[in-house]
């Protein structure tokens, strides 16, 4: 059996990592605090996360995908494991189409959701598609 070991697979040109365009890997993904100043703990191909109101939020792409109908997946926690999730637990974190604003090639608008719009302590979401 052969074994490939290696610590970092470069472009053609040797300039950078490979690109990642139409193999079936994720795209895009971010894990982030949503409630009070909105931050990004960690991410790949997210450039910007926006706090457009509570419980909604725009995150905006560094890559753009070839077009808009790509897939989201994620979750939100409303309270912290401090709060022993007291009435919380995970919530629905989707794409809300034509209130925040509409999924594009260069962002997405994500709600956090449980019986009405609440902030999410602990924001994931990952996006599946081709980059353009």
């Amino acid at each position: 059996m052969s074994e490939i070991r290696a610590t970092t697979i470069s472009n053609a040109a040797g300039t950078g990592p490979i690109t990642l365009t139409g193999q079936s890997a994720a795209k895009a993904w971010v894990n982030f605090n949503g409630t009070g100043t909105v931050a990004i703990y960690e991410s790949f191909n997210f450039s910007s996360l926006t706090d457009a109101s509570t419980g909604q939020y725009i995150i905006s792409y560094t890559s753009g995908m070839a077009n808009a109908n790509y897939t989201h997946f994620g979750h939100s926690n409303a309270y912290s494991l401090q709060n022993n999730f007291s009435g919380g637990g995970r919530w629905i974190l989707g794409v809300q189409y034509g209130s925040v604003s509409e999924a594009s090639t260069s962002s997405t608008s994500l709600i956090s959701w449980n019986s009405g719009y609440v902030d999410g302590w602990h924001c994931e979401l990952g996006v599946q598609g081709d980059l353009a």
